[in-house]
């Protein structure tokens, strides 16, 4: 398994209003990949997934309308 520094930002659908929910956790997971669909299990998401040049994996997420985002970088 390997530790990573995991944020979430929920971006806010309020035009005009640039304000996200950000959270931050520290995980030892085996696939940051089914981490994010464990994590949403049961609602109907999309996602892309990028990876960096310098390790960091990003998932951009759509679930219920509602943009969020996951950044995972390896500690």
């Amino acid at each position: 398994m390997k530790e990573y520094e995991v944020i979430w930002e929920i971006f806010n659908k309020c035009p005009g209003n640039q304000m996200r929910d950000v959270f931050v956790e520290e995980l030892e997971i085996e696939d940051p990949e089914m981490y994010v669909k464990q994590k949403f299990e049961g609602k109907e998401v999309s996602y892309e997934r990028t990876d960096l040049p310098d390790g960091t994996i990003i998932f951009d997420i759509l679930t219920s309308q509602i943009k969020q985002r996951c950044s995972f970088t390896e500690i």
